[in-house]
């Protein structure tokens, strides 16, 4: 049972929209809400306690973990019991690795690359020669990666889910008018559930790729998540149900 809300607020002490949507939620509740500046929360200036509930950005939640001695859940982006519906070959390796097989001159298959850890040292995008390293900066050679082979995505959608329900599916990218098959989404959460690799709170997103197939672009951990349509009721209940999951670690 939660007994206080904590909110983080962004520089301009406002709310992100995702907070904004729980402070209203959550007021309408009648939850007891701290806001707070991340400086409080890594200088441990708040009463964190195990019926609290910390939201913000994923860095500002898993510092809350820490301070509760809950440990962070390991990174899912790509479920095993997924594989299927990926439509594409996915794979773990390091920045090194992938710099190492680039020439000047683009000679190699165009990969798509993401970080592999929540430090999200650089954003996904497709490396096809040395000239695409200028946007990792000074990220280590070690930072392990996620590559893919290029897939054209004429659609993007994000499925919310609670408990194995689907409580919405919103489109945030790409041509609408490319609908996704909702069979298949029901079908992935039926696979999670089976390998225990499901969560109470998370959401999945599909898209439609330009051969008509509905692919998994990759799952996404539900204690701070991005809200594309959800109503504030919605978000929230998906939002404590991922916290109290994570509480009852001892």
């Amino acid at each position: 049972m939660i007994s206080q809300v904590f909110l983080q607020q962004e520089k301009n002490c406002q709310l992100s929209p995702e907070n904004s949507s729980l402070y209203r939620a959550f007021h309408q509740r009648g939850y007891p809400i701290t806001l707070f500046a991340p400086k409080q929360l890594y200088r441990r200036q708040l009463p964190l306690k195990r019926d609290c509930l910390v939201a913000g950005e994923i860095p500002i939640v898993l510092s809350a973990l820490k301070q509760l001695a809950i440990s962070p859940p390991p990174l899912n982006d790509y479920p095993v019991a997924l594989t299927v519906f990926l439509h594409r070959h996915v794979w773990k390796s390091s920045l090194g690795s992938l710099i190492d097989t680039l020439e000047p001159e683009g000679a190699i298959q165009p990969i798509f690359v993401k970080p592999a850890s929540r430090r999200k040292q650089f954003t996904g995008k497709v490396f096809s020669s040395l000239n695409d390293l200028w946007c990792l900066g000074n990220t280590s050679r070690r930072e392990e990666i996620f590559c893919s082979n290029v897939v054209t995505f004429k659609s993007e959608y994000r499925a919310y889910i609670i408990h194995s329900q689907i409580v919405g599916i919103y489109h945030y990218g790409g041509d609408s008018e490319f609908e996704i098959d909702r069979a298949v989404i029901l079908e992935a959460i039926q696979h999670l559930d089976r390998s225990k690799e499901s969560l109470a709170g998370y959401s999945l997103d599909f898209g439609r790729l330009d051969n008509g197939e509905t692919a998994l672009v990759e799952m996404n951990e539900g204690f701070s998540l991005g809200n594309y349509g959800l109503s504030d009721e919605s978000y929230a209940d998906l939002i404590i149900a991922r916290w109290e999951e994570l509480m009852k670690q001892l």
